[in-house]
Order: structure tokens, then C-alpha cells, then sequence
């Protein structure tokens, strides 16, 4: 029996294993980098062992280190939960020379599958060679890993090399291998998955099948189960492919099958030998807990002949601190606070913790599980629209906008879903009375506990930033209280709480403030001051970093003085494992260069400066 865990991971995942392993009795042990040295994985577990370091490179991604932290600690097994080393057969068995039990597949499987270029030979497919123009458009994708990373859509021949060159680096950065391969790109396809789960006894469940297909930049934002509006044939299909993928490589424990699904055909893509970020819905239409099933399989113990049968629908959607409006950019700063109401919440991260630039910009996941797809989809845009999310931006109003459209609800979604309507889905009109709700708590506050008083009749005016644009507010203390100018009544005000009524509709602030961040309702602000103090201006043309991160690469012989057109890539920033590629603004001189290859910058740092062609 296995008594103490290790698990070679941060963040969610950890958290999730360590969840389960509690649950059975089982000691945790977590590992971190110094970025992570109070993170939430290493509180909950038992013990935690530092890495030094604060790159994956440095600490997540060397097998050696974690292998001796297991070894110190008193471990005698190893989960590696995914990404990092969790398709990495050098790493598995290492762990077994160790003594270690892996909780995972056995190093040959993961060697036959997780590279994907020989994952397809394995089902009889082969990437492209010499590409044409007639091949296009074609994907460019990293052989290991997952996650989006080192993924490149290709529409022009002339792109290619720079699609090779860029998945490389971000593969390399992200996996520790830059290898890359080249594949027909599907259109307007379906990215569907079945999971499953196989044990040292010859048996292997397919536990029904997924739809993936709402995804940025190759990632995975919304996920479900079952995959809705399969044809019978092809649901069955896909299973029949799955399982024989798995005993193809005589696989163990937890997987999972991907495909892509267009005009009702599968298109094997590549098999995952690892956990899925989107288990959790398998989960709870299963009512299963797949990590206990791993570690049971791990065990040697035998799984049941047959699955347990599927009931209701599970959709997962996955926050991150992003800004899917400004291209997808990572945010960065403190989590003040985050709560989702009455739906599964798999998180990394409690109030008060720092998100940094070093890993993936997940905060977390909520997943909804109900008797029918409509219901789960409406409890789960609830949870996420009625969320306290207090911190860096998020991809909230996105996942409650997709939660809702039509082309979701109706379940004719594919994977180009945000390539058509991103703009729509992040232009959410802002609240007009959030913040009237902010200044007037703010007045409360200061009145209530001894600060100045204002005469009757004397307008106050508060300035606030939402949405990047600047908005005022003017209300009025009166022996009867607070007193709005805008036709709205003022029901209630105090320091936490505002109700206002417009037009016969009363709704209810709760105002929660962090030095000149404000939140009134589901609306961030920030607070402005009065009468501002002059700021320097940037120059026409000038480049700023969009977010905090690492400058990995200047265009190849730029230098000041050089010519540079609208749209030339200029420096190229890495963060959060995903690198940003920052363009000139408009044709002209380059007249200063301020990155540095290796330099950290942060967000509205000025890069470089193009001055525009007269």
C-alpha cells in the first residue's frame, strides 16, 4: 500500500491530487520552486522540498532533483499530475530505479505516445514532409507536451519559418524538447476526447467522450462531457479507437484519446499519457475520482469489468488572469479574493496569494454538473457571473458570455468559436451605476469613522478608471444621508454595502476596497485622484511591454537607426510559459531600443520606439 505521495507538480493540480490523497489516508509531500515557496500546494501538503530555482528549466522540469526530493522526504511513490515531466519516460523510469512506485503509465507507453510525431506512426499516420502550397493551411506542433505550447497555424508559405523557429523555443521552454512537426490543419473542426483507464490485469474502460473545442491558442478554456450531438456510430467509434490505442501500447493507468471531429469523421490527433486538465467532468458524470483510481491501479489492484454508467451533464471552465480583449496578455499582482458559489472549484490559489509571471496563467477551474447539458451550462455562467473575483484581470466575462451564446447552447461550437466572436464575447457594456456605488461606500467610510464633512449643498466628485476609460461620479451628504445627482436613490450606503434603484429597479452593490482597487458588484475600478499629477508621456510609436515578463529574443541585426515596417516583429517576451510576440506599431526608424535579451520588464515598460515614416 502506498503511504506517503510526492507529486512532481504546482499549483491546481497538485492541490487536487493532494485533495484526494487526504481523503484516503495518504501523507502528501509537494516540491517548489522560490517563486513558489508560500504557494497553496506547498501549504496543504504534508511536507514541501524546495528546488532552487525559479524557471521549470531550473526546477520543475529536472527529473534529478525531484526524484532526490522524494528520496529525502520518505516517499515511496510519485504522481507527476501534467505538463512539466508527466509524459517524460526518462523521468518515469527514473523514478522506478529509485525504488519508487509510479503512479502513471509505464515508460514504454508514455515513449510510444507522448512524443506525437510517433504516436501517429503508432495509429498509422504520418506528419508532413516537404511542405507545399497546396498543403496549407497546416499546423506546426511541438512532439511533446500539451497546453497549446509550441503550436503555430500556418496560411502562408512564407511564414513557415518562423512558425518552425518560434514552436521550437516555446517547446524547448515549455517541455525541456523542441522538437516539432508539421500536420494538415483541420477547419471548423470539433476537438473531441475520450478518457481512459487501464489496468495490470487486461482490463481498459472508456469512460465516455469530451468536447474541447473552445480554445485560445490551442488551449483548452471550456470543456464538457459527454461531447454533445455525436452520432451514435461515431461515438462508438471513438471509443473502439481509444481502447485500441491503449492496448496498443499496453498502457496502465489514467489517459487520454484526442481527436479532431469534422462531417462526422474522427481524426486521431494524439493520445495524452498523463491526466487531463479537464478530468473533472469525467468526474462527476462518472461520479468517479480518477486520481484514487490511479493510485488503486498503482496498487496492482483490478478494476471492475466494466465502467459505471455515465448520468447528467459536467461543463468545466477554466479562469485564468488574462485579458482575452488585449490578446490574450497574462496579468499579474495579488489575488485578493476569489469565491464561486455552488459549483466544484479546483484552485491553486487562495486570498491573498501573488500570481507571477513564471507559470501557466490558470487561476482555476469550476465545473457544474446537472441532469441535462442546458442546466449544467446555466448553473455554471451563474456561478461564474455572481463570483467575487478580486485581483488582476480574468477571463471572467468571456466564460460567462460564451457560457451563454447561442452557438454554445445549441452545441454548434468548433474549434475557430473564438476566432469568430472574440470581440463580441469581451465588449460587455459596463455596469453605469458601479461607480455611483464606489464612491458612495468610499463616503461612507471616510465619514463614518471621523474624516472631513461636506456642506449640504457642496457636490462631491470622485474619478474612477473602468475598463480603461476614465468616468465621474458626483453625489451630496445631506442630514438624510447620501444623495446621488443622477436621478438614482440611494435605498442603502455603508462601507461594504450600496443599494441603488434606477428607473424602479433596485440592485445591490457589495464594495470591497484594496488601496485604490475597488470592486462594486462584479465591476472592478480604480480609484483616480482628484486632480492628477501631470504624467510623462510616451512617444508616438513607442513599444510597451503588454505584460511583465522575460525579453527571450530582438529581431535578428535590429539596431537604432534601422528601418522597421507596421506589423515587423520587433522583441518577443516570454511569460507564463507563453511567449508574445510585440510588433511595430507603424513604418519607420527605429530610434531607440531599450530591451535586453534575458532583461525582465514590467508591464508598460517601454521596449522601443519606431518613429513614423513623414
Amino acid at each position: 500500500m502506498i503511504g506517503t505521495v510526492l507529486v512532481a507538480n504546482r499549483g491546481e493540480i497538485a492541490c487536487r491530487i493532494f485533495r484526494t490523497c487526504g481523503e484516503l489516508g495518504i501523507r502528501t509531500v509537494a516540491v517548489h520552486a522560490d517563486p513558489d515557496a508560500n504557494a497553496r500546494h506547498t501549504r496543504v501538503a504534508d511536507t514541501a522540498v524546495r528546488l532552487p530555482g525559479a524557471t521549470p528549466a531550473e526546477t520543475y522540469l529536472r527529473g534529478d532533483l525531484i526524484v532526490k526530493a522524494a528520496v529525502a522526504a520518505g516517499a515511496d511513490a510519485v504522481h507527476p499530475g501534467y505538463g512539466f515531466l508527466s509524459e517524460n519516460a526518462d523521468f518515469a523510469r527514473a523514478v522506478l530505479d529509485a525504488g519508487l512506485v509510479w503512479i502513471g503509465p509505464p515508460p514504454e507507453a508514455i515513449e510510444a505516445m507522448a512524443s506525437k510525431t510517433r504516436a501517429k506512426e503508432l495509429m498509422g499516420l504520418r506528419p508532413l514532409g516537404e511542405v507545399s502550397a497546396s498543403d496549407l493551411p497546416v499546423l506546426v506542433k511541438a512532439a511533446a507536451g500539451g497546453g497549446g505550447r509550441g503550436m503555430r497555424i500556418v496560411r502562408r508559405l512564407e511564414e513557415l519559418g518562423a512558425a518552425l523557429e518560434g514552436a521550437r523555443a516555446e517547446a524547448a521552454s515549455a517541455f525541456g524538447d523542441g522538437e516539432v512537426f508539421v500536420e494538415p490543419y483541420i477547419e471548423n473542426g470539433r476537438h473531441v476526447e475520450v478518457q481512459i483507464l487501464a489496468d495490470t490485469h487486461g482490463t481498459v474502460w472508456a469512460l465516455g467522450t469530451r468536447d474541447c473545442s473552445l480554445q485560445r491558442r490551442h488551449q483548452k478554456v471550456i470543456e464538457e462531457a459527454p461531447a454533445p450531438g455525436l452520432s451514435p456510430g461515431l461515438e462508438e467509434e471513438l471509443r473502439t479507437l481509444a481502447v485500441r490505442a491503449a492496448r496498443a501500447v499496453s498502457y496502465v493507468g489514467a489517459g487520454t484519446v484526442e481527436f479532431l471531429v469534422a462531417d462526422d469523421k474522427a481524426h486521431f490527433l494524439e493520445m495524452n499519457t498523463r491526466l487531463q486538465v479537464e478530468h473533472p467532468v469525467t468526474e462527476a458524470v462518472f461520479d468517479v475520482d480518477l486520481v484514487a483510481l490511479q493510485i488503486a491501479v498503482a496498487e496492482g489492484q483490478p478494476l471492475p469489468a466494466s465502467p459505471p454508467h455515465a448520468r447528467g451533464h459536467a461543463v468545466e471552465a477554466r479562469l485564468y488572469a488574462e485579458d482575452p480583449a488585449q490578446d490574450w496578455a497574462p496579468q499579474t499582482g495579488t489575488l485578493h479574493r476569489l469565491t464561486v458559489p455552488g459549483v466544484r472549484l479546483d484552485t491553486g490559489y487562495e486570498d491573498g496569494d501573488e500570481i507571477g509571471v513564471h507559470y501557466d496563467a490558470m487561476l482555476a477551474k469550476a465545473v457544474a454538473h446537472a441532469p441535462t447539458r442546458a442546466e449544467a451550462i446555466r448553473k455554471l455562467a451563474g456561478a461564474l457571473e455572481r463570483a467575487q473575483i478580486h485581483g488582476p484581470t480574468t477571463n471572467r466575462t468571456l466564460l460567462v458570455n460564451s457560457l451563454r451564446h447561442a452557438e454554445f447552447t445549441t452545441a454548434a461550437m468548433n474549434t475557430a468559436f473564438y476566432d469568430r466572436h472574440l470581440t463580441s464575447l469581451t465588449s460587455t457594456p459596463p455596469d453605469p451605476h458601479a461607480p455611483l456605488a464606489a464612491a458612495l461606500a468610499d463616503a461612507h467610510g471616510r465619514s463614518r469613522f471621523g474624516g472631513w464633512r461636506n456642506v449640504p449643498s457642496q457636490s462631491q466628485v470622485k474619478r474612477y478608471e473602468v475598463g480603461g476609460e476614465e468616468t465621474e461620479v458626483r453625489y451630496r451628504h445631506t442630514r438624510d444621508g447620501l444623495e446621488a445627482e443622477d436621478g438614482v436613490r440611494v435605498v442603502h450606503a455603508d462601507a461594504g454595502l450600496v443599494v441603488l434603484e434606477a428607473d424602479g429597479v433596485r440592485r445591490r452593490y457589495d464594495v470591497s476596497r484594496y488601496g485604490d482597487e475597488v470592486y462594486a458588484g462584479a465591476t472592478a475600478l480604480r480609484a483616480l485622484p482628484r486632480f492628477p499629477d501631470p504624467k510623462a508621456q510616451h512617444a508616438p510609436g513607442s513599444l510597451l511591454a503588454p505584460m511583465p515578463g522575460t525579453v527571450v529574443k530582438v529581431a535578428e541585426g535590429l539596431a537604432v537607426g534601422a528601418k522597421v515596417e507596421a506589423g515587423e516583429p520587433i522583441v518577443w517576451l516570454e511569460a507564463m510559459k507563453m511567449q508574445h510576440r510585440i510588433s511595430a506599431p507603424v513604418t519607420g526608424t527605429l530610434s531607440a531600443l531599450h530591451a535586453v535579451v534575458g532583461g525582465q520588464v514590467a508591464v508598460g515598460a517601454l521596449l522601443a520606439v519606431v518613429e513614423e515614416d513623414q
